[in-house]
């Protein structure tokens, strides 16, 4: 019975941790990234004034210098061709089409069905 209540409190604060965990933007990562590449601070400083582990702050300095690496290197591609962009505009304009088509079907049939009352 130990067993339960204390693997549910567990869970329940876990839940709790996971929950109330701060989300930082992709620019207060970069500002805080930023900041230690200034050297004004040391890295443990700033990560007690930004109340982040020092690991999470090495994780996102290397994810920064790593997608600096790769602009530099002119690793610029782009995620979708021009062709594949050209195709999904053609399938966005037919769908629009089709919503268009069932909308007015839609229209037909509940002014019929009006009609009939």
């Amino acid at each position: 019975m130990e067993k339960k209540v204390k693997q549910s409190t567990e869970n329940f604060i876990k839940d709790i941790r996971r929950k109330t965990r701060r989300i930082f933007s992709s620019e207060q990562k970069i500002m805080i990234v930023m900041e230690a590449q200034r050297g004004e601070s040391s890295v443990a400083e700033i990560c007690r004034n930004h109340s982040i582990a020092q690991s999470v702050f090495y994780k996102w300095n290397k994810e920064f210098m790593e997608a600096g690496k790769k602009r530099l290197a002119g690793d610029t591609a782009r995620e979708a061709t021009s062709d594949e962009v050209a195709d999904l505009r053609k399938e966005n304009q037919r769908l629009k089409e089709m919503v268009a088509d069932l909308m007015l079907r839609y229209t037909i049939v509940k002014k019929s069905l009006d009609m009939l009352d």
